[in-house]
């Protein structure tokens, strides 16, 4: 990192989409760009992996056919054409046993819903889809609004067992809009002409996406920065922004944007006042525990299983083999089994050998036919700061994007307030942000309202 300050300068702290992003439509409207990241890589939670004798994604990842902003960008980097789309099939897996839920007649006879439970789960999903404005739902817990609108039984039989899949605990302080903007994103494609939603891939993968990537911005200029974590920033008397690196390794530049976790950012940036700090150190937090699996053979055909079972030490299975060609993983399937949970849980302090064994002791429980010599590689990934828990008056208590420290803004995925995290929306988000700071030569004082009313607009 150079120690000189450069002429509108700028610093992006963090090489996942949203940095990524970010860094190339700065550098492409005039910016001096550092991409900082603090791993060997690019991608952040996109990045991938080696499993076995592939390299795939070490997160499950698919684009929707109404991922615009995603394909788009996969547009600019040439691979748009090259996409494979198919559709999907669904499962639940309660009482032992697996429930197809993949079109409407398999809706019909799913038989842990009775007919009027299933016309109210179907009123439910409609009316959130007809939503236009979450804010309202906002102030509305997300299982007092599925028991209005679903009643108790559906709500207790379905909804809450993937409401704690998903959140844990923390469903109980989850405001409405979650559904509402899962609903929301499921029916995008429908809005836009298609009457079943498509899931597509890339051949090859994140890794070609990401080799992609960096080379497009090298092209523009942006100077990649890996192996570089980021210690310390502050602002200088001069109006400058310092920027540490693993403690020592000091970069001048005019602005700093860090799209770390908001607890992270807290940490980066020791100047802060301690309400800043408070606001973003309260924001509560999912996180994850995947493991991918490297298979001889398939499990099923279903893309994902949702489970309700509470005793399954995962909550979900998913199949990407149900979607992408066996050819990109030598014949072979690939799974993976994703368990939510509160960032501060203990789950965290397991070993691999145990995650293994909780897991692979789940699925011959779910797949009786299943043999632990089918697994050819078993990998885990944690991540303590995934999903930022919408709870109840969210966006009335989301951090600024702006800071008390001159220069320094922090965007991250808690400001993703009117969707799910996936990589479109973090595009989306990257999209406007970058539209917002690149409409001044020097950005210090950005209205913190107007991330907001541009998301706002972006999904009206």
């Amino acid at each position: 990192m150079n120690s000189t300050r450069k002429t509108s300068s700028v610093a992006v702290i963090g090489g996942g989409f949203l940095g990524m992003t970010l860094a190339l439509r700065l550098a492409e409207h005039g910016r001096d760009v550092t991409l900082c990241e603090a791993a060997p890589f690019l991608g952040g939670l996109a990045s991938p992996w080696q499993l076995g004798d592939i390299t795939w994604d070490r997160h499950y990842h698919v684009t929707l056919f109404s991922d615009n902003y995603l394909r788009s960008l996969l547009r600019e980097l040439g691979l748009e054409q090259e996409i494979r789309w198919a559709k999907t099939r669904t499962a639940f897996y309660a009482d032992s046993q697996f429930h197809s839920m993949s079109n409407l007649v398999e809706f019909l006879r799913f038989p842990l819903l009775g007919a009027i439970d299933k016309i109210r789960l179907g009123a439910t999903i409609f009316h959130a889809s007809r939503i236009k404005d979450a804010k309202a739902l906002e102030k509305i817990r997300v299982e007092d609004w599925l028991k209005k609108w679903s009643g108790p039984r559906v709500t207790d039989k379905l909804w809450l067992p993937l409401l704690r899949a998903k959140l844990g605990e923390n469903y109980r302080d989850t405001s409405a809009a979650f559904i509402w903007a899962t609903v929301a994103r499921m029916y995008a494609a429908r809005r836009t002409g298609s009457k079943t939603e498509l899931f597509g891939y890339v051949p090859g993968g994140y890794a070609r996406i990401i080799e992609r990537f960096a080379e497009l911005l090298e092209r523009k200029g942006v100077k990649c920065c890996l192996n570089s974590p980021v210690t310390a920033i502050a602002g200088t008397a001069e109006g400058d922004v310092q920027i540490a690196v693993g403690g020592k390794d000091v970069g001048v530049f005019d602005d700093a944007i860090v799209t770390a976790a908001a607890p992270l950012a807290a940490r980066m940036c020791p100047q802060l006042t301690s309400g800043e700090k408070a606001r973003l150190n309260g924001l509560r937090y999912q996180g994850i525990i995947c493991a991918s699996l490297l298979l001889k053979k398939s499990l099923s055909d279903f893309y994902i299983t949702n489970i309700t079972d509470p005793d399954t030490p995962y909550t979900a299975v998913i199949e990407m083999s149900a979607i992408v060609d066996k050819g990109q993983f030598g014949g072979r399937a690939l799974v993976y089994l994703p368990k939510y949970t509160s960032s501060d849980s203990k789950d965290f302090d397991l070993s691999d050998d145990e995650v293994r064994e909780l897991f692979l002791a789940g699925l011959e429980r779910m797949h009786p036919e299943f043999r632990r010599d089918d697994v050819l590689c078993f990998k885990i990934s944690r991540v303590k700061f995934l999903l930022p828990i919408p709870t109840l008056n969210y966006s009335d208590n989301l951090p600024a994007t702006s800071t008390s420290i001159p220069g320094v803004h922090i965007v991250n995925s808690a400001h993703i307030v009117n969707g799910t995290l996936n990589v479109n929306e973090t595009v989306q988000l990257a999209e406007v942000t970058a539209k917002r700071f690149s409409s001044q030569t020097v950005v210090r004082k950005p209205s913190p309202q107007f991330l907001e009313h541009e998301l706002a607009q972006a999904h009206s």
